[in-house]
């Protein structure tokens, strides 16, 4: 029995469309877990909804830091509602919208974006550490850290342990709305200080079973050491 915080990529619920290809072996894996007596707690991300809208919006004026965050913590708010349908058997009452406030205790709790400034994996770090828990997965469309970033440079090589302290090198320690990186600097800067581990995995959902039966699994542990 355990309990589960996933961080979501909005890019795996929504790439272009609502990838029901994807979300309904995924509700199932859940549900199958809960079965066994885990919990869930599931922040979701923005993805192409967020992003088409910020583009939209960008086109006819410019649009500042807050306004581009506003237009993603809504579209993860209608991923957190898409998944809390998917669940609605089992999942607590509300989308979370406030990490510091009361967790529900549901066998799934969905929570998505907070407010300006915050990421969905910021929320996933706050939601972690006031529940005690040490470990986020964080299930993205990247099987794995790269020493670099793998879009501008060929000789990107996968990295299956790195430390906080040369992860949050790699990335930098600002937040932008928009930003397209493994984790959110700010929720990195959050999971140092609280010794948690983050699990960078792709969207395979035999890995991250195994990920649930504790057995190796593909992709990248960040932690302190």
């Amino acid at each position: 029995m355990a309990t589960y915080v996933i961080s979501l990529g909005g890019s795996i619920i929504v790439p272009d469309a609502v990838n029901t290809a994807y979300l309904k072996p995924f509700a199932a894996l859940i549900r199958k877990r809960i079965a066994k007596g885990d919990r869930f707690v599931i922040i979701c991300g923005g993805g192409s909804t967020a992003r088409n809208y910020m583009n939209a919006a960008a086109k006819i004026h410019a649009l500042s830091p807050i306004d581009l965050d506003w237009l993603g913590i809504h579209a993860s708010r209608l991923n957190g509602h898409l998944l809390r349908s998917i669940f609605r058997d089992i999942a607590s009452l509300h989308v979370v919208k406030n990490p510091n406030g009361a967790i529900p205790k549901g066998k799934v709790v969905i929570a998505a974006g907070w407010k300006p400034g915050r990421s969905t994996d910021n929320v996933a770090t706050l939601i972690a550490r006031k529940a005690k828990i040490k470990t986020i997965i964080n299930v993205s469309n990247i099987d794995y850290v790269y020493d670099k970033d793998p879009k501008k440079f060929k000789n990107a090589k996968p990295v299956k342990e790195m430390s906080w302290q040369k992860f949050r090198k790699l990335v930098g320690n600002k937040w932008d709305p928009g930003l397209n990186l493994p984790f959110d600097p700010i929720a990195a800067k959050v999971a140092e200080k609280e010794n948690m581990k983050v699990f960078v995995v792709g969207k395979s959902l035999t890995n991250l079973e195994k990920i649930f039966s504790g057995k190796k699994f593909v992709g990248t542990t960040l932690s302190k050491n």
